[in-house]
């Protein structure tokens, strides 16, 4: 049997309220929960374990794996967290998403409690349109709450006494080939939903409303799983190296995941009839639930002593292209000075080639925009703030460190110097994008474009061979040029507004461009000397 047209649209209805209401809640407790938990994030990563804790935590509070993944992958791609320390909490969000697979259990199922949601609507409503600031946010989560459960008493009134399509002569949960047509199954599902909580939330109404049976909705759940891991991956496209390593251990340990579950799937269906054949029976929505959790926390506590090894198995899967040595760097600098300082010193010189070819096709191109110049410059940011973070391990982690060696000390000082003129640099290239436009096209600066473009093809040679003295010398002379030349291109360009041939804008804009030019070449200049600087010898 298979659902009338009726109760498919009430179905579908039903589905829809789930959504929304989980939307609307999942968006404002993270609105509530805000910097608070973007810091408790970030704070509680020293180890695999409390990262897991703190993903774990932090997905059961915002009710959304998706968030808390995606939001991971953010912090790797900005450089606020490494790759090794976002897998705890990739690993720990996994347990804390079957959360809402237990609220909906007990609360949806179970009490039945969507009599009064209704009222509970009308309250986060006018809290939603009469507060403020959190009292608004509140007032969206209860209103959010109130839809999700009206979501699943609609899903079960419309799947009572229906068939669907998941009719066990069509999916035999008892075959392995059945098991696993009902994890693809599950897995689309989740892809076209882009919420594995729908997902679970559908099969636990269809599994207490008799549709399906408790080894046809564990082997759905197996693939919603798999499913969550398509959003993080889209969040790392176009994202840093250790951005899509975050996304490719999330998709590879879900599988594993997902294996492992499916591969005790029928020993946990053995197990219950034997031993609580009741709670299959009476209660297989908690049956379900239990199975859920209990396969992911299985994963986590497998995983999570082997969390270096994993992480080594990803660096392979998700090698490092040319030029990406800040991606290889640890989590914590090594214990030896020299070693610490040299592969950040290696890594920097990285992001100041990289930042060179930046400035060179946006001057060169005449558009002031090089080719994916945006997506360039992010991943570069991601970069540098991940390099900050290493250098200020080396300056604050204790033990042997450069502090107490004068040579090493004086090195990490010229680092920290050539990293602050590299952001410097950043920023006239990310927010000052009007400034290089005008530089890359006027016609009354093109000697000095031309002098700074010719600088820019050679210093990667200089840079390569370790010629820092010439390179700083080299850099420094087109400043120079340019400082001479500012008084008199001052005078011209006003003389021309002037004369009615600018407008302010225009001259506005040309004498911006020519302090452009000047204060790219000092930091450069500055950037090459501090990173001369900053070898050991």
């Amino acid at each position: 049997m298979t659902l009338s047209g009726s109760s498919l649209f009430n179905a579908a209805g039903g589905l829809g309220l789930f959504l929304l209401g989980m939307g609307l809640m999942t968006e404002a407790l993270r609105s509530l929960a805000g910097n608070s938990l973007r810091q408790a994030l970030l704070r509680f990563t020293r180890s695999p374990w409390s990262g897991a804790a703190a993903g774990a935590i932090g997905t059961a509070l915002v009710q959304s794996s998706t968030a808390t993944t995606v939001a991971t992958v953010g912090f790797v791609s900005a450089g606020l967290l490494s790759f090794q320390a976002s897998l705890g909490i990739i690993f720990g969000a996994n347990v804390g998403s079957t959360g809402l697979g237990w609220l909906v259990a007990l609360f949806g199922i179970k009490f039945e409690l969507a009599g009064v949601m209704v009222p509970l609507l009308l309250v986060g409503a006018c809290l939603r349109l009469l507060g403020r600031g959190r009292q608004a946010l509140l007032g969206q989560a209860l209103a959010g709450l109130a839809l999700l459960f009206l979501g699943i008493d609609a899903l079960q009134e419309a799947l009572a006494g229906q068939g669907l399509l998941l009719d066990p002569a069509r999916f035999d949960a008892s075959l392995p080939g059945g098991r696993l047509q009902l994890l693809l199954l599950g897995l689309l599902s989740t892809v076209i939903t882009q919420s594995s909580g729908a997902g679970v939330a559908t099969t636990l109404a269809a599994l207490a409303s008799g549709v399906i049976g408790l080894p046809q909705a564990c082997a759905l759940v197996i693939g919603m799983d798999v499913g969550t891991t398509v959003t993080a991956v889209m969040a790392s496209l176009g994202a840093s190296l250790s951005a899509r390593r975050t996304a490719a251990a999330h998709v590879i340990f879900n599988l594993l995941t997902a294996i492992g579950a499916f591969l005790l799937l029928p020993a946990y269906l053995a197990l219950l009839r034997l031993g609580w054949p009741a709670l299959s029976q009476q209660d297989p929505e908690f049956a379900l639930t239990a199975f859920h959790t209990g396969f992911n926390l299985l994963g986590v506590l497998l995983v999570l002593p082997f969390t270096a090894p994993f992480a080594a198995l990803i660096r392979r899967v998700v090698p490092q292209g040319e030029g990406r040595l800040i991606d290889d760097l640890a989590d914590t600098p090594p214990a030896d000075p020299a070693a610490a300082i040299g592969l950040a010193r290696q890594s920097l010189e990285g992001c100041l080639l990289e930042m060179l070819q930046l400035l060179s096709d946006g001057l060169a191109r005449g558009n002031g925009r090089p080719a994916s110049g945006a997506q360039r410059l992010a991943v570069l940011q991601a970069d540098l703030d991940r390099l900050q973070l290493y250098l200020d391990q080396i300056h604050l982690a204790p033990g042997p460190r450069p502090g107490s060696d004068e040579a090493a000390r004086e090195a990490l000082l010229h680092l920290l110097h050539g990293l602050d003129h590299l952001q410097r640099l950043h920023e006239r290239c990310e927010e000052e994008q009007d400034r290089l436009r005008t530089a890359a096209t006027s016609s009354s600066l093109a000697g000095e474009r031309q002098k700074l473009l010719a600088a820019l093809e050679q210093l990667p040679g200089l840079v390569q061979q370790g010629s820092w003295a010439q390179a700083s010398a080299l850099v420094s002379a087109c400043a120079q040029a340019v400082q001479r030349r500012d008084g008199s291109y001052r005078q011209e360009v006003l003389a021309a507004v002037a004369r009615g041939e600018l407008d302010v804008d225009a001259g506005t804009a040309r004498l911006e461009a020519i302090r452009w030019l000047q204060r790219v070449s000092q930091h450069l200049g500055r950037a090459s000397y501090h990173l001369g600087g900053s070898g050991l010898h």
